[in-house]
């Protein structure tokens, strides 16, 4: 059975709530980040894994995917935490939060494990995450521990 390709859009802080739990457990590699100023865009390419096929109760291999995670009108871009210079390093996804900021513009961080953070501050919540390519199996499943 081939799995759907997910694409999905967030415009309203509920729908970001949405896409961040689709990326629980994505894995991101540094250079994998790009911050396009002219275009007011902010790209991260995630390898996510496929929680959407465990949650049906679909009997398969635990998969992951690329997907590309788009930021739309963005006016600046921080990082906390994280070596740009060093490519090779990956970045263990957590959530992306929001925040309305006084002057009505959007302040979206995406954590990441180890207290790494970028910073996304954009006009709108105009957010995509696009699902690119075929899954591929993956042995481990994430696993989290209860505090």
């Amino acid at each position: 059975m081939r799995a759907k390709n997910l694409k999905l859009i967030a415009r309203t802080e509920n729908d970001l709530k949405i896409v961040s739990a689709h990326l629980q457990d994505s894995i991101a590699n540094v250079s994998d980040i790009a911050n396009l100023t002219k275009n007011k865009m902010f790209l991260l390419q995630l390898n996510r894994f496929m929680w959407e096929d465990i949650e049906k109760g679909v009997f398969r291999k635990n998969k992951r995917i690329r997907t590309i995670l788009k930021f739309e009108n963005v006016l600046k871009v921080n990082a906390k935490n994280i070596n740009q210079s060093k490519k090779d390093i990956f970045l263990d996804f957590l959530t992306i939060e929001t925040n309305l900021m006084p002057d009505n513009n959007y302040e979206m961080k995406i954590v990441f494990a180890g207290d790494s953070i970028i910073k996304v501050i954009s006009e709108v919540i105009e957010v995509t995450l696009d699902d690119q390519g075929e899954p591929w199996d993956t042995k481990n499943m994430p696993k989290h521990k209860v505090i």
